[in-house]
């Protein structure tokens, strides 16, 4: 099984959306036992809560449910420990999980989420919290691009696992 970790500053608006996007095109591909997804804020000020009602909105619009979301902060050395994939939205969330990484036994698995996209040139998934409403729509771009790419990376690495 790989397990699959998306990061961001509080968990409550790219970071969950990432999770309910690649939850969804692994559902689509059969793939659903095969990959755990989980995301996390390096931040803990907003945990056990909902992800944001605008995420929320935005994500069902495309068809993805995150609702049920439950938001929490990234935990080390656990996560480090436990995730095949950890992949952020920025670089300070990058540069913050790296920190958390004290003697870099986990730094090949931690990337930027963006290091996957083909479609978009850009150097992070930019934070729609205090944006209008298409940054939600930008986000959600960027993320359904990137995660179209980790999904046939993941695939290649089960089916060579599998054979």
């Amino acid at each position: 099984m790989k397990k699959v970790l998306f990061v961001c500053l509080g968990n409550i608006c790219r970071s969950p959306a990432a999770e309910g996007v690649f939850r969804h095109m692994v559902k689509e591909a059969g793939l659903h036992d095969l990959i755990k997804i989980d995301s996390a804020g390096t931040g803990g000020w907003h945990e056990g809560e909902s992800p944001d009602a605008r995420m929320i909105h935005h994500a069902k619009k495309r068809g993805y449910d995150i609702s049920d979301l439950e938001t929490r902060q990234i935990r080390a050395p656990e996560d480090l420990h436990e995730f095949d994939y950890i992949l952020t939205m920025d670089n300070a969330n990058l540069r913050n999980v790296q920190a958390l990484d004290v003697k870099k036994q986990h730094h090949h698995k931690i990337k930027a989420l963006v290091s996957y996209c083909r479609i978009h040139a850009i150097a992070e998934v930019p934070d729609p919290y205090y944006k209008e409403e298409d940054g939600f729509e930008h986000v959600l771009d960027l993320l359904e691009d990137a995660c179209a790419q980790l999904l046939e990376e993941i695939r290649h690495e089960v089916r060579r696992g599998i054979e």
